[in-house]
């Protein structure tokens, strides 16, 4: 029990480093972080359950006013446009964990594991970044969003998934997780 609640803490933590981690493109409010990386590997080396837990203490921490997000930390960088994406991370983690759980631990699993983590978040990161570039009365079509919030980080974000998938089997084996 006092393992599991320190391997949470310490991928809360690593997300928090991985959200330090950033640099933002001219055209688009949403940074490019290293936060991707560590959602994904929290949710393949602590499993579903874990996982999810390190991502809602990340969050918590963060609504909680520490600086642990690119933005800062507080509620009010939990309501900008990245808000989406943050949100998303426990289920991320969560899916993550599942479908290694359920494919087993191949390098394949987990980069299909990694893969659907990462459309997960854009899932629900596009489309809250739709809701807020509505409300500050911006332009919503489809196609601005996409090209705001999605497609710029494809590239970088699928190579964040192998890397998951090519550490993450070691890491487990060695703290010999779930």
């Amino acid at each position: 029990m006092a393992t599991d609640l320190a391997a949470v803490t310490i991928f809360a933590a690593l997300t928090a480093v991985g959200a330090r981690l950033s640099f933002h493109l001219p055209y688009t409010p949403v940074p490019v972080t290293g936060q991707v990386f560590c959602v994904l590997l929290a949710g393949a080396v602590l499993g579903p359950r874990l996982g999810f837990a390190s991502q809602v203490e990340y969050l918590a921490a963060g609504a909680a006013g520490l600086p642990v997000f690119s933005a800062g930390g507080g509620v009010a960088a939990m309501l900008g446009p990245t808000a989406g994406y943050l949100l998303c991370f426990p289920f991320a983690a969560l899916m993550v964990g599942t479908i290694v759980g359920r494919l087993g631990q191949s390098t394949w699993s987990y980069s299909i594991a990694g893969l659907a983590g990462v459309g997960s978040i854009y899932l629900l990161g596009a489309s809250w970044f739709m809701v807020w570039s509505a409300f500050l009365g911006r332009s919503v079509a489809l196609v601005v969003v996409l090209t705001q919030s999605v497609v710029p980080f494809v590239a970088l974000d699928v190579v964040k998934a192998a890397l998951m998938a090519s550490v993450a089997p070691s890491i487990r084996r060695r703290l010999r997780m779930w």
